[in-house]
């Protein structure tokens, strides 16, 4: 099974397919001109399906980058 950075980057890609991986790796909010309250969701839900995990709605709110979203993996 590839490791929590790869399966983080296929989500990134999944939602921001232009990225590649060393672009997912560095995507932000102020990065990615996509990036908008609607992907910030999709993106949670697309990392909240792939880790079986549930992200509090407080929470979605502080996933603004990939960086971010890798800190919030670490801590479950």
């Amino acid at each position: 099974m590839p490791d929590t950075e790869t399966r983080l980057i296929l989500c990134f890609q999944a939602v921001f397919p232009e990225l590649s991986d060393s672009d997912a790796k560095r995507a932000s909010i102020n990065r990615v001109t996509e990036w908008d309250s609607v992907a910030t969701v999709t993106l949670a839900a697309a990392v909240e399906e792939e880790f079986g995990i549930h992200f509090p709605p407080q929470d979605i709110e502080k996933l603004t980058s990939f960086e971010r979203f890798m800190i919030r993996l670490d801590q479950l």
